[in-house]
């Protein structure tokens, strides 16, 4: 297309912009503002940038305070007789989240949820090792007696021998498990947990 053919396009659609504001921030302002119409498009570009911006920001406040949380919890390990009651006992007052478990293929255990075989590997497909997911279906699989408080939950392998297993957190709501930024928090729960269970 030629920018003759995107100038007649946008005069033939002059709605178009408006109903998609975050065009805006990928648009070049003008160096100078002749008129009003560009002064209304200067203000949605500002204020498309500043909703970025918030949006940025709330999410490294998120990210910010499920790190610390995730310390605190590491540090509940320290003294751990059995990490796996730990992390179902403490970890959820802890993380500020509704459940915390440690779930494996193998036998069943205490503290432990008991997983088929191959839940795992569906859920944490080779080189994806933690991840959060805003809409679970199988809450109650991996949820067990909290399924019915759980609308977000997060996963993390853990590097173990034996049989696979993974940590599993549920929240009640979306603000409990940042959705970006949270996979190095995952895996330093997830290593530091594997770490308790080999001691």
């Amino acid at each position: 297309m030629t920018p003759e053919d995107v100038a007649a396009w946008l005069r033939a659609h002059p709605g178009f912009l408006a109903e998609q504001p975050e065009l805006y921030r990928l648009l070049a302002p003008p160096r100078r503002v002749h008129g009003e119409e560009l002064a209304d498009h200067m203000a949605a570009m500002l204020s498309a940038e500043r909703a970025a911006s918030r949006e940025m920001a709330d999410a490294a406040r998120e990210g910010a305070g499920f790190a610390a949380r995730a310390r605190a919890a590491v540090l509940a390990l320290i003294p751990s007789a059995d990490p796996a009651e730990t992390v179902s006992q403490e970890w959820p007052a802890l993380l500020g989240l509704e459940h915390c478990a440690l779930a494996d293929e193998g036998m069943p255990a205490a503290h432990r949820l008991s997983l088929p075989a191959g839940t795992v590997a569906r859920l944490l497909p080779a080189g994806r090792d933690a991840l959060v997911r805003p809409a679970p279906t199988d809450l109650p699989l991996l949820h067990a007696e909290a399924a019915g408080l759980v609308r977000c939950d997060a996963l993390a392998r853990l590097p173990l021998p034996g049989a696979p297993c993974m940590l599993v957190l549920g929240a009640r709501g979306a603000t409990g498990l940042p959705a970006r930024g949270a996979g190095p928090d995952l895996l330093f729960l997830a290593r530091a947990l594997a770490a308790a269970l080999l001691r």
